[in-house]
């Protein structure tokens, strides 16, 4: 038996676990460190650029799109807060940390060893304020943003693929190409949007969340569906407010949330309809109905409860009428020429709540953690914001100078000192109530979507170059999460980022294919160098954690006995010992915790 076959059967067979630790110790003198936050970093090779990490050092902010007042009020208030609280920040990350971290969050994996050599090539003090500018510009860009917000308006496993996929490309072009008023406008079709399921996408927001249907006998009049899901749902994504509680009873830690406004909310849905049914679940198709069955409507109807009136309950069994009202008391104009849905949508992106949980969700997707103390869409007494002031102006000037425009709060978040910071910790900053200063950046598991493209990045896979292959087998992974991790709801409560999970998603044959490959992808690219290990080293390092090794890891490598073992044979010539050492380097490298962090 070869020994490039042994190494493919010896991975397919470990299971978790034990498995894997076996391997790992085979690989252990050349797999990389996890980045702990606690710990030193080590030093960079002597021989690759000299990285400046001066914690006194400004990046010079580039572009059009302006913005510098808003960098500049973000490095004075944050710096503020250290100052007051005697807290220490990390030093500024290494460049190659940086071009990781950003990808990672900006357009949804990892860089290419490609768009590394640019960003390096580029000036030090303008490199990384070009490198979110080009990332802002890439179609990518919109593509995750798309997925991050398919996931929370629909969740992963709730709506057919069909109507995941409809929302997914209208989000996408909506963040890639904002409208005149931005992420209020898309917000505002996401609530008010008529129509059919593929002329119209936005349409599934309202069309998956309808809740269950109201028995005419109980309650005449009170419309088709109870609406409830979307209720609640409309007040957490677009206003930052649980109100899902005060369905039943008054909120028990805000006085200032009572039953009346969760179905004055309510109010404004009673009227639509869904007159070809409910969407349906990932239920096989019939066959031969293809995707004219999964199509859907959504309308708006004057003679669904048409008194605008919404009947409930209070725990004293007290029955209460309700009117369309929003939170802040505001009625439905009596001169309304829209529909319901229409004039909530306006009552909600009027809304001061509007702005602050878009900019303190983007604030906790990029840092690790949102300036509210837990969730960053649950605002209220009970979950202070450590920096109010500072939440307050950015999405003040986010709504009035900017026009809702996500990419210009992206820009404001990238182009600060906190978000470069080095995710190592040291005693100034490394204890839990520190994290609330952002004197250093959080290490942040990668979301599934992030892992599975990050993948196909790193091993330069052959199925990944194929947009139709690339797409069957993302949808196959993310069926793997559903199955072994449950429904989640649209949070990322049952995937967060564990070797074990990421392992029991990475290691299936796609992966390995793509790893064993000899003609395409990265580990056949470093086999044709086996001549020059140190150069096939830094590409694997490259390729997976966007950095060369470290000199303590290159001297690891090179100096493994097992590498003098190996057969020495002209570069181009077959050699299945070279081709599995290498395989396991890369699969060892892929699996270590500092590939599946974001850091």
């Amino acid at each position: 038996m070869s020994t490039t076959s042994l190494a493919y059967r010896w991975r397919r067979a470990l299971p978790l676990g034990l498995g894997a630790c076996a391997l790992w110790g085979l690989a252990l003198a050349f797999a990389p460190e996890a980045p702990a936050q606690a710990k030193k970093a080590p030093a960079e090779a002597k021989d690759e650029p000299e990285i400046n990490t001066d914690p006194k050092f400004r990046d010079v902010m580039v572009g059009a799109g302006g913005g510098v007042e808003q960098v500049a009020y973000i490095n004075e208030l944050i710096e503020k807060g250290w100052k007051e609280n005697k807290i220490a920040p990390s030093p500024r990350c290494s460049d190659f940390e940086f071009i990781r971290r950003a990808s990672l969050d900006i357009i949804g994996r990892i860089a290419t060893v490609k768009e590394i050599g640019q960003f390096m090539a580029d000036p030090p003090e303008r490199r990384r304020s070009l490198l979110i500018e080009r990332l802002l510009k890439s179609p990518e860009f919109g593509e995750n943003f798309g997925n991050l917000w398919t996931v929370m308006l629909l969740t992963r496993s709730g709506s057919r693929k069909v109507h995941q996929e409809q929302m997914r490309e209208w989000l996408t072009e909506h963040f890639n190409n904002p409208s005149k008023d931005g992420w209020a406008e898309t917000a505002a079709n996401l609530i008010s949007a008529t129509g059919v399921t593929n002329e119209n996408p936005a349409v599934n927001f309202v069309l998956h969340h309808l809740g269950e249907p109201i028995p005419q006998n109980e309650q005449p009049g009170g419309g088709k569906f109870d609406m409830v899901p979307v209720t609640s749902r409309t007040t957490k994504l677009f206003l930052g407010l649980r109100t899902q509680c005060v369905q039943c009873h008054d909120h028990p830690f805000s006085g200032e949330w009572e039953q009346k406004h969760f179905w004055g909310i309510n109010a404004f849905f009673r009227s639509s309809d869904a007159p070809r049914g409910r969407p349906q679940t990932n239920a096989p198709q019939k066959k031969g109905k293809g995707i004219k069955e999964a199509q859907r409507e959504l309308v708006d109807r004057s003679d669904l409860n048409s008194d605008g009136k919404v009947q409930y309950e209070r725990r004293n069994a007290t029955i209460y009428f309700a009117k369309a009202t929003f939170l802040d008391g505001k009625r439905l104009p009596e001169d309304a020429t829209g529909s319901r849905r229409q004039e909530l949508a306006k009552f909600v992106t009027n809304s001061p709540y509007f702005s602050k949980v878009f900019v303190n969700r983007m604030w906790h997707h990029f840092m690790g953690k949102s300036f509210t103390k837990d969730a960053p869409d649950d605002f209220g007494e009970h979950n202070p914001a450590s920096h109010p002031e500072l939440l307050d102006r950015l999405a003040e000037d986010w709504a009035k100078k900017y026009s809702h425009n996500p990419k210009d709060l992206v820009r404001w978040i990238c182009n600060s000192r906190a978000y470069g910071l080095s995710s190592v910790a040291h005693k100034g900053n490394d204890k839990p109530e520190d994290e609330v200063f952002f004197a250093r950046m959080l290490l942040k598991p990668m979301s599934p979507e992030q892992l599975f493209d990050s993948l196909m990045t790193a091993t330069d896979a052959k199925v990944g170059q194929d947009k139709t292959e690339r797409r069957a087998l993302k949808e196959a992974w993310l069926e793997q999460l559903v199955v072994n991790f449950g429904n989640d709801e649209g949070e990322e409560g049952t995937f967060n980022g564990t070797v074990v999970q990421a392992l029991m998603l990475m290691n299936g044959k796609e992966m390995n294919d793509a790893i064993m490959d000899q003609k395409d992808g990265t580990v056949a690219a470093a086999i044709r160098k086996r001549a020059n290990p140190r150069e096939a080293m830094k590409d694997l390092y490259l390729a997976a954690l966007n950095r060369p090794p470290t000199t303590r890891e290159y001297t690891a490598i090179l100096s493994d006995p097992r590498m003098r073992e190996l057969p020495r044979v002209p570069p181009t010539a077959q050699s299945a010992s070279w081709t599995a050492y290498y395989q396991d380097i890369f699969w060892a490298i892929l699996n270590s915790n500092e590939f599946i962090l974001n850091h």
